[in-house]
């Protein structure tokens, strides 16, 4: 019997440009999963006459500041082909009939083409790793939406192992730990960790989204395999989008608060990103470096995402094997 083992992350425009942009951008505020809006009509007016025709600009600029970083093109698509080879060179020695397939949420390749990689290759079960170590409806659960979605149209079905979470997993906590240790062996210890993870709105967590603890939970397990004590790390929230209540502390907040209080450097880690992408080495690395520094901050420093390194490459067959 033949395994597929499908990786899937978020997604990336085809190109850092407004038409690329537009089309991804719509795909994904057009999901319920990730927009869930008390007045869909309104939300709907908002987007197609407002958000669509003035975001993808800007968006497009930001995307171009880090296009190519990790070879051509998108970072996010060219480091995740990266961990699908890492897993696949070693998994391959380890077992026999192994397919393997990439797909993204939004924007190409998709998880339906991803997915009838597979069928063509006659997997009878499929493993799925969402690339999002803590669950959230926004994006686990609207990936099992779309695999559901492809498979509704399967005349055979077959098995499937959907992995909706590795937040607790050791070895994905040890590559971490290890990242960050080796960041601070180069650049020395700042006076502040700062743990950031991608927000989503307060109402989604109080109307039950398990993100928030999950988070709470990794960055608690990250602390204490690093020996931090309470004064020496703090949590926070990035990416905030409209006026509702996002998931607090906010990460830009933070790091001005840190500046004001005379904290004179502050390293920054993301660890619900697996792979660097616009969130990471634009938002991150670049305008929330100008939010510390411009507060009166002196050094800050961005500690990169797993990506590719072998430790998070061994976590990340750790996980899939506990499936095969």
């Amino acid at each position: 019997m033949k395994t597929g083992i499908l990786l899937t992350n978020l997604g990336t425009p085809d190109e850092p440009t407004k038409s690329a942009l537009r089309r991804y951008l719509s795909e994904f505020l057009s999901d319920p999963r990730v927009v869930d809006p008390p007045n869909k009509l309104v939300w709907w007016l908002a987007l197609h006459w407002v958000i669509l025709n003035i975001r993808p600009k800007k968006s497009a600029l930001n995307y171009a500041k880090i296009w190519d970083s990790f070879g051509p093109g998108s970072p996010l698509l060219n480091l995740t082909q990266q961990q699908l080879a890492g897993v696949e060179g070693i998994l391959q020695q380890q077992h026999t009939e192994l397919e393997f397939a990439l797909g993204m949420r939004y924007g190409n390749p998709s998880i339906s083409v991803a997915l009838n990689k597979l069928k063509d290759k006659a997997c009878e079960k499929i493993i799925v790793l969402p690339l999002y170590p803590q669950y959230s409806k926004t994006t686990t659960l609207s990936t099992l939406d779309a695999i559901n979605s492809t498979l509704a149209t399967w005349s055979k079905q077959p098995e499937l192992v959907f992995i909706e979470h590795y937040y607790q997993n050791k070895h994905y906590i040890q590559a971490l730990n290890n990242a960050i240790r080796e960041y601070q062996a180069e650049h020395g210890v700042a006076d502040k960790l700062l743990i950031s993870f991608h927000g989503i709105p307060q109402r989604y967590v109080d109307n039950g989204d398990v993100y928030y603890q999950h988070c709470l939970q990794t960055a608690d397990l990250l602390a204490s395999s690093l020996n931090l004590t309470k004064d020496q790390w703090q949590l926070s929230f990035q990416s905030i989008f409209g006026r509702e209540e996002w998931t607090k502390p906010y990460t830009k907040d933070t790091l001005e608060s840190f500046a004001h209080a005379g904290v004179n450097s502050v390293q920054v880690v993301c660890p619900g990103f697996s792979a660097d992408c616009l969130e990471t080495l634009e938002e991150i690395d670049d305008e929330n470096r100008g939010y510390f520094i411009n507060a009166g901050g002196k050094v800050f420093g961005y500690i990169p995402a797993l990506n590719a390194r072998q430790d998070h490459i061994d976590a990340l067959i750790d996980i899939i094997s506990e499936h095969l």
